[in-house]
This record gives C-alpha cells, sequence and structure tokens, in this order.
C-alpha cells in the first residue's frame, strides 16, 4: 500500500478530481488529507462528496483544518464570524443553502468525525497546522491548536540548514517524528508552487486557494503530481484573493 498526502482544497473539486483522473489512483492505496476541505472556491459541498464517496472505497485519513472547524461551528450552531466570511466562508455558506436534510447529516457526519492529526508506524506526523508543545500535539492544552499554529513553520522556515540534529539549539519539536506533513500556510508566500521542505518540515498547502495548484504527494518517494493552477478552474470567481 502507498500512502499519499494531499495538500489544502478549499472547495476546488475540480483541481482534486483531476489528480485523480490524471494518475488514475488506486482504491488499494492510503489517502491523508491535510485539511481545509472548504472555503475559497464554489464547490464545497461536491469536495466533500467526493471525499465521502472516496472514503467508501479506500482508506482515507481526514485531519481537520481551521476552515473545516468552522464550517462545522456554523452547521451546528449557525456561527458565522466576519473573519470567517471574509476568508471564503461566504461562498461556503451559500453553497449550503437549501441542502436536502439527508445529504446534509452526512456533511456533518463528516466534519464531525475529521481527525485531529495522525501519526505513521513509520513516525511520521500529518497535521493541518502544527503544534507548539515540547512533547507532540497528543499533549497540546488547547487541542484546537494543531489547526492554528504557525509557529512551527515559522520555526522550519528560519531553521539553519547546516544544524545538526544533535546540536542543543535544534528545534526539540523537529527530533519528535521522522517527518512532519503540513498544509494551512501557502508556500505561495515564499513564491514556491510545489512542496516546500525546511529540515524534515514538509508544507504540501501549494496555495489552491489562491493562485496555485493543488497537489498530492508520495510519501515514500517525494514524487508528487499536480492539477492545473486553480484558478483557471474557476475562471469566473475570485478564490481567496
Amino acid at each position: 500500500m502507498k500512502s499519499y498526502v494531499i495538500g489544502d482544497i478549499h472547495g476546488g473539486y475540480r483541481a482534486l478530481k483531476q489528480l485523480f483522473d490524471l494518475k488514475h489512483l488506486k482504491y488499494t492505496d492510503r489517502y491523508i488529507f491535510l485539511g481545509d476541505y472548504v472555503d475559497g472556491w464554489s464547490e464545497a459541498v461536491e469536495t466533500v462528496d467526493f471525499l465521502i464517496d472516496l472514503a467508501a472505497k479506500a482508506d482515507c485519513i481526514f485531519i481537520k483544518g481551521n476552515h473545516d472547524y468552522l464550517i462545522e461551528q456554523y452547521l451546528k450552531k449557525g456561527d458565522a464570524p466576519e473573519l470567517w466570511l471574509r476568508s471564503g466562508g461566504t461562498i461556503t455558506r451559500q453553497n449550503y443553502e437549501g441542502m436536502e436534510p439527508k445529504r446534509l447529516e452526512r456533511h456533518k457526519d463528516f466534519y464531525r468525525n475529521l481527525t485531529l492529526y495522525h501519526i505513521d508506524k513509520q513516525e511520521r506526523l500529518f497535521v493541518h497546522a502544527g503544534f507548539t508543545n515540547l512533547h507532540g500535539p497528543q499533549h497540546e492544552h488547547f487541542k484546537n491548536q494543531v489547526f492554528w499554529d504557525r509557529t512551527l513553520w515559522e520555526t522550519a522556515k528560519a531553521l539553519d540548514a547546516t544544524l545538526d540534529k544533535e546540536d542543543l539549539r535544534y528545534p526539540k519539536r523537529f527530533k519528535l517524528f521522522k517527518e512532519i506533513y503540513i498544509g494551512h500556510t501557502p508556500v505561495t508566500r515564499l513564491g514556491e508552487t510545489t512542496p516546500v521542505c525546511f529540515g524534515n518540515v514538509w508544507n504540501i498547502d501549494t496555495g489552491a486557494a489562491f493562485k496555485g495548484p493543488l497537489t498530492i504527494m508520495d510519501v515514500d518517494s517525494k514524487a508528487y503530481w499536480q492539477s492545473q493552477a486553480v484558478y483557471e478552474l474557476y475562471p469566473d470567481e475570485a478564490g481567496r484573493n
């Protein structure tokens, strides 16, 4: 079984489908999604439908992102903070208007059952954003920190590439896992549109919500495939500009 990791989708269903059609990916493999399935493009509902159907056929692990938390709160309690609406929530809220109750319950179950992080047998961590506790995400006092944190990525970016892991200055958090896979902060902020690695931290968010493509990567070989730039698939929309 191969393991693939997929970056932030942000409602870009057409890009997600393009990835699976492009490589004819097998249902016998494992797919680890790093979260943020919604908020950006106009097909959040179609994206989640695709993922629900995929999970019925293949081994899937769905990590919870901050945007998934926000839509879950809206569907459960009607919470719609202005920051969420300005960050892609408006179009997602529109997606869910008038949804048939049975279908809506399937989506609520999907969001409810998202996992905060995944650690595989090779001691590789998959988490949406990061963690702050020096003993790992399982010890976070505030559990939701794992889909909001940016300090892990900021530390990784600032890491001296010549620093040996045995050096006392080497970040303790990085030593806990063989590799760490995150999304949350698009690498387009660094002028990149392909997966970026600093230390042992891999960022797979290649900016699908903005001007970048959606990416899927083979965790073992590090070979990756990408959709076309997602905004090209939604020419009449602005995404999260």
